[in-house]
């Protein structure tokens, strides 16, 4: 049976923690539809995965939306419409066609299995994002909305951004959304507890449900996205030794901050 986007935590403080792409869960159905073998799949599972973000962002007093299932089923945070998703020309839209290496993914799918994909999943995500977003502004008349990810140490052929070094810490940013004060405060929290943090690089923006995009500047959002070596062996999606201590400063930057 799928599971509905995952929303714990008390709902009292104005902020909400997003986490878009720790599962790896693929229903069988859309197995059927994925041309890799058993093994390739398994690897780009590994590849594409924001491993163990759903433990690695913790805020007491904050929502978590978690999203239930691969991103290789279907990209939440993809724009719905390709004509608007960059990602799109490079097979990757809100319905990946290519791997992270340009291989064949799947075919691209029938009208009616992307419509079936977007209720099943899509829909009810946002859904359930807008909502608690909502709730904040109804008891708080203010959101904080922090999208939370990790990246890899190495940029993969798909990615706009290919500049090395990384950082440690990459802070996502929309004009609209993202005061220059918020971007000063997590910068300075992530400081703080030894980080090298840059903003809007490797990845750019920061993610509000559709309702309130560039519409309602009660909501405010950030991207924080941090880098994979930091905690995990990228080659099996294992966390490293030090997981927990790591675990402790992200979630004291995050408490400095929000």
């Amino acid at each position: 049976m799928e599971k509905n986007p995952v929303i714990t935590g008390p709902m009292r403080a104005d902020t909400v923690l997003h986490i878009p792409h720790s599962a790896t869960a693929i229903p069988s159905d859309v197995r059927e539809s994925l041309l890799l073998d058993d093994e390739t799949l398994a690897a780009e599972v590994v590849a594409m995965t924001d491993h163990l973000t759903d433990r690695l962002f913790e805020l007491p007093g904050a929502a978590r939306i978690v999203y239930p299932v691969s991103r290789l089923v279907l990209d939440p945070e993809r724009f719905p419409d390709d004509s608007q998703e960059p990602m799109a020309a490079r097979g990757m839209g809100m319905i990946y066609e290519r791997t992270s290496t340009g291989t064949w993914l799947r075919e691209r799918p029938a009208d009616v299995e992307r419509e079936s994909l977007l209720r099943r999943f899509y829909f009810p995500h946002q859904e359930a994002l807008a909502t608690a977003v909502a709730e904040r502004l109804e008891k708080n008349d203010a959101c904080l909305l922090i999208d939370c990810h990790s990246f890899p140490s190495e940029a993969r052929a798909f990615e706009l951004d290919h500049e090395a070094p990384r950082p440690d810490i990459n802070l996502g940013t929309d004009a609209f959304h993202t005061p220059f004060d918020l971007i000063a405060r997590a910068t300075s929290a992530f400081e703080e507890q030894g980080f090298w943090v840059q903003v809007d690089r490797p990845y750019k923006g920061a993610l509000v449900p559709a309702p309130y995009f560039r519409a309602d500047a009660r909501v405010r959002s950030l991207m924080v996205e941090v880098n994979r070596r930091l905690y995990l062996d990228e080659h099996t999606g294992t966390p490293r030794p030090g997981f927990d201590a790591l675990r402790a400063r992200i979630r004291a930057s995050l408490e400095a901050f929000a």
